[in-house]
């Protein structure tokens, strides 16, 4: 791989986060920011909530489709959740990436794991609560249908957090603006990488 495309390649910035812990305002915010960051449109087989539209938090395809990708390896990640699946476009990914685009996407653990292997110059941040209180309340006031369902949201919510120790870096949101400021920070902290600019320094150093 020459120096030029690896200058010119975007970056990859994966946010995880369990139930309620405030991930897609995070994310709306940076977005918001930052004009050359793109949100990566991920796929899913549930149906589109009242306030969401085809194409913008997610593209919303049948199940059958949704299996019809995956045989054909369309995507760069999938995983079930809740009983509806979900998966990132690996041509996509590729495409926005090649052209220099840089990428924001939100994925829950299992998705960002397969992501780490599959996209290994990516930079993965985890978002946690203040407190299990704090998380807890959330998802109440989520009103999820029932003791039951509220009760797996919070068992998998634990779970979720578990996968921390393989992130490389973690924001507590006890403020959005704080939590906004940070991955800010993280993204454009991981623009100034070594790795990532060699190309320009390797041309400086040819210009001499």
């Amino acid at each position: 791989m020459n120096n030029k495309k690896d200058k010119e390649r975007g970056l990859f910035l994966v946010v995880s986060a369990p139930s309620g812990a405030g991930k897609t305002s995070i994310c709306r915010e940076l977005l918001a920011r930052w004009r050359n960051l793109s949100f990566s449109v991920s796929y899913t087989t549930r149906a589109p909530r009242p306030d969401e539209k085809d194409g913008e938090g997610y593209h919303f395809i049948s199940d059958a489709v949704f299996r019809e990708k995956i045989a054909q390896g369309e995507f760069a990640e999938w995983v079930e959740n809740y009983g509806y699946l979900y998966g990132t476009s690996k041509i996509t990914m590729e495409s926005f990436l090649e052209k220099g685009y840089d990428l924001l996407a939100d994925v829950e653990p299992r998705g960002a794991r397969s992501l780490k292997k599959s996209f290994p110059g990516g930079s993965f941040v985890f978002i946690l609560p203040p407190s299990w209180e704090d998380l807890e309340k959330r998802i109440v006031n989520r009103g999820f249908e029932g003791e039951e369902a509220m009760q797996l949201r919070l068992q998998k919510a634990r779970e979720e957090c578990r996968e921390v120790v393989w992130y490389d870096y973690v924001i507590f949101n006890d403020q959005l603006s704080e939590a906004v400021e940070q991955l800010s920070a993280i993204y454009v902290a991981e623009k100034s990488r070594r790795a990532r600019v060699q190309g320009r320094i390797d041309d400086l150093f040819m210009g001499r």
